[in-house]
């Protein structure tokens, strides 16, 4: 064999092994897609997984994609009972000036807060955007705070607003991780109003205008989220779509055009579907493990979670997890309610992936005082 074959083929097994992945538990995967976007992130909805990510904390102008927190902003404010849908908004010149993608209000008519909800989620309205700013908060400044505040408490940790339409300023920006925060919140805290961003086309004012994610008609699964462009930007889009229970987000940032976004998310949501899957381990409340106590009125203590637990694994893997439960070498009465007393651990192979409280599922009162002396003596001695 010449040297040039044997070069060729050194050079193949290069490549080989730097184009796939080699799991926890032996499993042998490609390497994601190479996505052509400044940063992109896939994140499974229940278990906050990152799944694929690049340049996922880069800050970045995200254009249209604000008006996922101003949605989740007015539907804090909807659920808190402070505005409904039913309000009738009085458009002011500002919004009605507002320049980019509009829902064509008009100024000082009065619009239903519905419609502006509408005009926000399915047309990409910056009039209705700043409308809705105005009526929620006085102004548009005062509802950028506001957005701040919400995104301090989801953690997102490196975003700041300074509108709430996603028109470019220097201190306006965010990334790939926290949006998939934000939209997860989103469908898990409102999930009515998330709701509204599978709808196709909106009619107001006789102007009909289609949702401008296109992958809403070219997959059945994918029922949101927003779509984004400027100059600055670039070309943004944040899907989230559910197959067979499983639901994903994908977020893409800086694509060149609208149809590299959609493919570049969709290569990234089959992708993902392909190689991992989720399951839901515990529901909150769920009895996980009984342990025992002393100087009790009873033997054993009932150990809980209180939340769901989900992990996502890469095919074939799920078979391989083990429950791994820590408690303190001794739990002696009384014992509250809530009151931790353990903590469950899910390993796969030699790494742990999920590590959660166990709670006590009920108070335990103090057993009587020969239950108490007897263990007392046990204790001694074991």
């Amino acid at each position: 064999m010449n040297i040039s074959v044997l070069n060729i083929l050194f050079f193949l097994i290069f490549i080989s092994l730097n184009t796939l992945q080699v799991s926890a538990g032996g499993m042998i995967v490609p390497a994601p897609p190479a996505i052509k976007a400044s940063s992109y992130v896939v994140m499974d909805f229940h278990s906050g997984n990152v799944l694929v990510e690049h340049n996922t904390e880069q800050k970045l102008a995200p254009a249209s994609l604000t008006k996922i927190m101003t949605v989740y902003v007015a539907a804090y404010e909807l659920a808190s009972g402070k505005i409904t849908l039913e309000d009738a908004v009085l458009i002011s010149e500002k919004a009605w000036r507002t320049q980019g993608s509009r829902m064509f209000i008009e100024v000082n008519k009065r619009v239903k807060l519905d419609d502006l909800l509408h005009g926000v989620i399915i047309q990409s309205g910056n009039d209705a955007s700043v409308a809705l700013a105005e009526y929620i908060s006085g102004t548009e400044e005062a509802f950028a705070d506001l957005m701040n505040k919400h995104a301090e408490r989801l953690g997102m940790t490196n975003t700041h607003f300074v509108n709430s339409t996603g028109l470019p300023d220097p201190e306006h920006y965010t990334t790939a991780s926290d949006l998939a925060k934000l939209s997860q919140a989103l469908i898990r805290d409102y999930p009515e109003v998330y709701e509204l961003h599978k709808i196709k086309e909106f009619t107001f004012n006789k102007i009909k205008q289609h949702n401008r994610n296109n992958l809403l008609w070219r997959d059945s699964s994918v029922d949101g989220i927003k779509t984004g462009h400027t100059e600055a930007a670039g070309y943004c889009l944040v899907v989230s779509s559910v197959r067979d229970g499983m639901r994903l987000i994908s977020v893409v940032m800086g694509a060149d055009g609208m149809e590299a976004r959609a493919k570049a998310s969709q290569a990234l949501l089959s992708y993902a579907y392909r190689f991992y899957e989720t399951h839901k381990l515990y529901s909150t409340g769920d009895l996980v493990t009984n342990v025992k106590v002393w100087k009790a009125d009873r033997d054993n203590l009932n150990l809980s979670v209180n939340q769901d637990i989900y992990i996502t694994v890469y095919r074939g893997q799920y078979d391989k997890l083990e429950s791994v439960i820590e408690v303190g070498a001794e739990i002696v009465a009384p014992v509250s309610q809530g009151e931790q007393k353990g903590v469950l651990n899910v390993r796969l192979v030699d790494k742990n992936i999920v590590r959660v409280p166990l709670l006590a599922m009920e108070s335990v009162p103090t057993g009587g005082i020969i239950k108490r002396l007897k263990d007392d003596i046990l204790l001694l001695f074991d």
